[in-house]
């Protein structure tokens, strides 16, 4: 440790002595060929500075010998860390003990804590802050989500976050970084520069993959990047995460399109729960693709659409879901012939809100199942089980059930002292107001109000038309899937419905009526017959007909239903548009309950360049933002390189998030530049320029894209950034 004598030397004068311990020689002090000291002489000019041997003495101004004395102190505790100090950081080292000597810089943050921040290191190299206010940047990206780094060309913004996404990446506290610019367009339209797009945008790109090779294998970047782990992309293509607007999302209400959605409103999470809207943003023409599950059930998204998937090795090693976009699943489904990808499912059923019903969901689903409605005679029910038959008749109030013969049964109406006998049968009444009454086998179908009723009214309908038209099919050694069968189209669907809005699985197959087995028939038969393999997560009981119930239980119920993803496939371009939900996983339902998302989980985000987004570029991005992720937003708002009469996003934001709790605004100066020296200077002097300029009344120079009067197209978009 250094050890100090202070002692008088005369009027004003004061003598301060620091011994060197053995244990670091001299030349890490005071640098080779004394090159440390001289700047510490340049920088104290009335103080006298002496070396004799270890000890070295500074005569001068109290004040001035005091600042020496902290600085070799400091220089001290960074050499007991083994980092060598070097001319750059003495220089900031004084830089900051002025600062906090003028009560301008806090006195609770020394130049050795800034020096010896280490944030990542790469094949021998350290990246470390070297200002005040780099370090304050860095500790901010830990204790916020979201961090705007503004400040000239030179401070180190970009590079800092992307050594801190680096280092996040490394520790596993996130699963992917993206990293994103706005391409604005120097003079010529992007269109009309050779090569192809990715050749076209690379320009604008390079700066990010420059920095990644400073702190990465280059090697393994570009694996990295095939994995989607690392994505280097455009603002404008990165946003374009997206659905054709026709898709069908399920609401509260029902299935509605995605293109009609409005921020507010309600769609349904992977908990079946009602989730708001955060961001509808539209997205113009897109190539989409058919993306289909092995179930048969499917959805149109582009080919940047993000779903969340996990592979057989994912489950086996207890990995969290991960999050991949469509074009990285294409042409890498299988897996040893099985399929990779599994797809999330519902972990509960889906809640709608409930309402009346003019008939019991279990009697409808009995009826819909055995039932003869056709309206040209008394509603019948065919059975053999008695249990049904009394479970039926118990659900119809003012119903009775008389046995007819055989397996058939009339459902005829309880007559009260002094009804007409022309008193509409209630089970009559009740079709006709479903609008079921005239309908045949072929033709039965679900009605609306049941399909989105709670899950109890879903699932008592199920019942019922399992224990009618369904039943458990056992094998050994598998656990029991059941089975339903209709020549109805249109109840098939809606049962498929039913099962997948209760977080199931139904597979459907068609059998032929022509050369079928007759069986018990009289005669041909003339419908398809369409047979379904449904599959029920544990929890929702199919049955309650004793029989069918018990069989099903003593196989071991029915498994756990899964879905992987079968095809993708190109369905042609279609206008799209996404939307960001408030969900904790991001996740809401889509067409043929579906689960999808398109906001950016578990993700470092850096947007670069900021100042060259508009305020609603910017509000996009920042709603984009997904759980368990950081965004870090970088830019100076002196370098603006947008069309004349378009707005900064990045100025503009800060009057709008300011205060916003867990957001953050780092400002960097000249003093935090670590490129060359000059730029400092340079960036002092437009400083000067500009503040010159506003006390002579002619206000500050206005940067490009925030002048309200348009400009000569020749000199649109053409200031350089540094």
């Amino acid at each position: 440790m250094t050890q100090t004598t202070p002692s008088q030397a005369g009027s004003g004068q004061e003598t301060a002595r620091f011994t060197v311990p053995p244990t670091h020689p001299m030349v890490t002090v005071l640098g080779s060929g004394d090159s440390l000291l001289r700047v510490i002489e340049n920088a104290f000019p009335g103080t006298d500075i002496h070396v004799r041997g270890n000890e070295i003495s500074a005569t001068g101004n109290a004040v001035e010998v005091a600042l020496v004395q902290r600085l070799f102190d400091e220089m001290m505790q960074v050499l007991r860390t083994g980092q060598p100090m070097t001319e750059d950081a003495v220089e900031r080292s004084i830089s900051m003990l002025r600062a906090q000597e003028n009560g301008t810089g806090a006195v609770d943050e020394t130049p050795a804590e800034v020096l010896t921040q280490n944030i990542l290191s790469n094949r021998g190299r350290t990246i470390r802050p070297k200002t005040l206010n780099q370090k304050r940047y860095v500790d901010a990206i830990d204790s916020h989500t979201v961090v705007f780094g503004i400040g000239p060309a030179g401070t180190g913004k970009t590079y800092l976050a992307m050594a801190k996404a680096v280092q996040a990446l490394q520790a596993k506290q996130v699963t992917r970084i993206i990293l994103t610019r706005p391409a604005v367009e120097a003079g010529e339209r992007l269109g009309f520069l050779p090569g192809t797009l990715y050749e076209k945008i690379d320009p604008y790109l390079r700066p990010l993959y420059d920095a990644l090779h400073d702190m990465l294998d280059p090697d393994s970047i570009p694996r990295l990047m095939a994995a989607g782990t690392i994505e280097v992309a455009p603002l404008a293509y990165m946003r374009g995460r997206a659905m054709p607007t026709f898709t069908q999302v399920m609401t509260p209400d029902g299935w509605r399109p995605i293109g009609d959605l409005a921020v507010g409103d309600l769609v349904i999470g992977s908990n079946g729960e009602p989730t708001p809207v955060l961001g509808v943003y539209p997205q113009g023409e897109k190539d989409v693709y058919r993306v289909t599950a092995q179930d048969g059930a499917w959805t149109l998204a582009c080919g940047e659409h993000l779903w969340t998937v996990r592979t057989a090795s994912d489950k086996r090693r207890n990995k969290p879901w991960r999050v991949m976009e469509t074009q990285e699943m294409i042409g890498n489904l299988r897996a040893a012939h099985a399929r990779r990808y599994e797809l999330p499912m519902l972990t509960a059923p889906v809640c709608h809100p409930a309402c009346e019903v003019p008939m019991d969901p279990y009697a409808l689903g009995l009826l819909l199942g055995d039932g003869c409605i056709t309206g040209k005679t008394t509603p019948s029910f065919a059975t053999a089980d008695p249990e049904l038959v009394t479970a039926l008749e118990g659900a119809l109030p003012g119903t009775t059930m008389r046995h007819k013969g055989g397996v058939d049964h009339v459902l005829n109406r309880v007559r009260r002292p002094g009804e007409s006998v022309r008193t509409e049968n209630p089970v009559t009444g009740a079709l006709r107001t479903l609008d079921l009454l005239g309908t045949r086998s072929h033709t039965k179908l679900v009605p609306d109000v049941y399909l989105h009723n709670s899950a109890e009214v879903r699932t008592a309908l199920l019942q019922g038309l399992l224990d009618a038209d369904g039943g458990p099919v056992t094998q050994p050694d598998r656990t029991c899937r059941i089975q339903f069968s209709t020549t109805s189209i249109l109840l098939r669907d809606d049962v498929i419905a039913l099962v997948q809005s209760l977080g199931g699985t139904a597979y459907a197959r068609r059998r032929p009526a022509a050369g079928r087995n007759r069986s018990t028939a009289r005669a041909a038969h003339r419908h398809d017959s369409h047979v379904l393999d449904i599959r029920l997560p544990e929890g929702i009981e199919p049955f309650r007909l004793a029989r069918k119930r018990d069989t099903y239980h003593a196989a071991g119920g029915g498994g756990r239903p899964m879905r992987f993803v079968d095809s993708i496939e190109p369905a042609g371009r279609e206008e799209c548009v996404c939307i960001q939900v408030a969900a904790e996983d991001s996740l809401y339902v889509t067409q043929d309950y579906l689960l999808t998302h398109n906001t950016l989980n578990d993700a470092f985000i850096i947007l670069d360049e900021a100042q060259n987004t508009n305020p609603e570029q910017m509000k996009m991005f920042l709603t984009r933002l997904g759980f368990d992720s950081k965004i870090v937003i970088t830019g100076d708002v002196t370098q603006i390189d947008l069309p004349g009469g378009t707005k900064s996003g990045l100025r503009q934001v800060r009057d709008i998030l300011q205060g916003v709790e867990d957001v953050h605004f780092s400002q960097l100066t000249s003093t935090d530049v670590v490129r060359h020296k000059l730029v400092g200077r340079i960036v002092d002097a437009y400083e000067r320029y500009d503040d010159a300029r506003q006390q002579a009344g002619a206000g500050p120079a206005p940067a490009e894209g925030d002048t309200a009067a348009p400009q000569p197209n020749a000199n649109r978009g053409h200031r350089k950034r540094k």
